[in-house]
Parts: C-alpha cells; sequence; structure tokens
C-alpha cells in the first residue's frame, strides 16, 4: 500500500497507552501530517490516550490538519491492526470531519 500526491497513505499505529495517526506521500517519501495523543492538542482536553474516545479525537485532529493541507481523500493503512476498536473509532473520527477513505 502507498499513498500517492492525489491520495496519501493515512498510517494508524497503536500502542497499550497511545495512538498515533500519520498522512504520508510515499512518492517523495514524506510526512505531510500527523497527530498522536502525545500532542499538545490533544493533551490540553485531558482525556486519557489508550482508549477510543482518545482515537476519535485523533482521527478528528489529523483530519483537520489534512484538510487544512488541501487533502480530502486517502488510503487508509491500518499497519496489520484488525479494524476494530481504537482503529476503527480513529477512522470514524476522521470520516466525521470529512476525509474520504
Amino acid at each position: 500500500m502507498t499513498g500517492t500526491e492525489d491520495r496519501p497513505r493515512l498510517s494508524v499505529f497503536r500502542s497499550a497507552g497511545h495512538i498515533y495517526a500519520q498522512i504520508i506521500n510515499d512518492i517523495q517519501g514524506n510526512t505531510i501530517v500527523s497527530a498522536s495523543t502525545l500532542d499538545k492538542e490533544f493533551t490540553a482536553t485531558g482525556k486519557k490516550g489508550g482508549n477510543k474516545d482518545a482515537a476519535t479525537t485523533i482521527g478528528k485532529i489529523v483530519a483537520k490538519r489534512a484538510i487544512d493541507k488541501g487533502i480530502t481523500k486517502v488510503v487508509f493503512d491500518r499497519n496489520g491492526f484488525l479494524y476494530h476498536g481504537r482503529v476503527k473509532a480513529l477512522s470514524d473520527g476522521a470520516r466525521e470531519v470529512g476525509l474520504q477513505f
């Protein structure tokens, strides 16, 4: 799975306590936007990082940042994680803001 300029890749990684999301252009080899539960914008909300509510918030944050950069369509890369729980919550949060998969 590769991301292009027209459709970059939304990569998700989750650990026991945090969740991370990056939108990557694999052709140029750079990260366009990213968000995680370690960001100041997230920690200001006072939420914990290892639950579905946090994943939804990170999905919304990364989608807002992507739309601000002019990205509306992405390819979803779940990195081998099953599509349920926090991974699904992140994608649902990104879709709520307007990111298309």
